[in-house]
This record gives C-alpha cells, structure tokens and sequence, in this order.
C-alpha cells in the first residue's frame, strides 16, 4: 500500500469527536474539493505492507484506528486492512469522500462519508447509492461553507431522509464558524448533530497531528 503518514491524535470530526485515535492516512485522491487541507496526500507516500502498517500502528498503544487520505478506497488493499485491524480487536473508522462504492467495508467498522456541498466543486460526483449502504453506527457529513451549502443539504436531507439510516453531521467549514450554523438548523428544526472541525480548532493546519 502507498501510506502517506500514520501519526496520533485527536479525532476532530464525526462520533469519535475528541477520543484519541492512529490515523492511516493513504496516498491518492479522485476528487479536488476546492477547500481540500490535505494535498499533500494526493501523491506523497511510501509503500507500506499491512504487516509494517499494523506494527507502526500497535508502537502507538490506542485501541482506535481511523483509515482516512486522500481517498482510502482507491486502494483495494484498505479493505483488508480494516479487516486485519478489526481482527486484532481495533475499532476502525474509515474516511470516504462518497464518490466510490462502500458496500464492501468490513460491517464492523464505522464508515464515515461525505456528502459533498457546492462549495466543494465535486457534487456532481457523489453515489447516491452508497445511502442505503450506511447504518445506524455509520456517519453521513456535510461540510458547510455559507448558505448555499446549507440549503442544498437541507433540501438533499428532505428529498433522501428515508433513505438515510445512519446519524446525520453537519460541519462548519474549518470548525470556527459553528453559532450561524447551529442557529440555522435550530430556526429550520432540523433533527441532525452539529459538531466543529475540532482538529482543525485545536491545530489549524498543522499535518501529522
């Protein structure tokens, strides 16, 4: 596998917000979201075999392992290290950006994907698909950059609620703007989980932490 790094640190997004977690991060991305912050994974990286990336991963003493990139589904063997990580007892997330099949995640693990809002430039992009896929322990995330971001969710939500079986999260690009966000959601009674960016809050644009 081509890893980009795997480093501890706080998770700053979804369900596991503020535990403690490994992070894999693994090299290639098929989307170009305009406020992407981590670039760099696009094409650094070394190659890694899963019995190298389990051994760098146990040095750290955690029992959470979040695989994330870039887009971890575009490497194939992220299947099987998710299944060798849960194997060895790990609770595993996984980071999608929603533009790739989920179906073949290890049901174990928590999938956490994207929705992708306007601002980001890649809606178009998104499988619908993978809705059905997602259960109740899995995440569906929104990232929010103004209003237009904001009424198209609302409106996806309203259109696709019945097809959605997993918590539903909306973030506030860079996790800083969080007041106009809740305040929106409380005025429109929308029954979803508002959560910041917390690593982005905590470190700003720091890598590897």
């Amino acid at each position: 596998m081509i890893v980009n790094e795997i480093f501890l640190s706080i998770q700053g997004e979804g369900e596991g917000v503020g535990k403690p977690t490994v992070f894999v991060r693994l090299t290639g991305c098929n989307l170009r979201c305009t406020w992407c912050d981590t670039e760099y994974a696009f094409y650094e990286g070394k190659d890694m075999s899963i019995r190298e990336i389990m051994k760098e991963v146990e040095k750290y003493g955690i029992g959470r392992v979040c695989i994330t990139g870039g887009e971890p589904l575009l490497q194939k063997e992220s299947l099987e290290l998710t299944d060798r990580l849960i194997e060895k007892g790990y609770e595993v997330s996984i980071e999608t950006n929603g533009s790739l099949p989920i179906e073949g995640i290890n049901k174990k693990a928590v999938i956490s994907m994207d929705w992708k809002t306007p601002s980001s430039g890649e809606t178009e992009k998104m499988r619908k698909e993978n809705l059905k896929y997602l259960e109740e322990k899995d995440q569906l995330k929104f990232v929010i950059a103004g209003e237009e971001d904001y009424t198209y969710s609302r409106n996806f939500l309203e259109e696709n609620r019945e097809k959605i079986g997993c918590e539903i999260i909306f973030q506030p690009l860079g996790g800083l703007n969080i007041k106009w966000l809740a305040k929106r959601i409380l005025e429109d009674k929308m029954d979803i989980r508002v959560l910041p960016q917390l690593h982005k809050i905590i470190w700003g644009e720091e890598k590897g932490v």
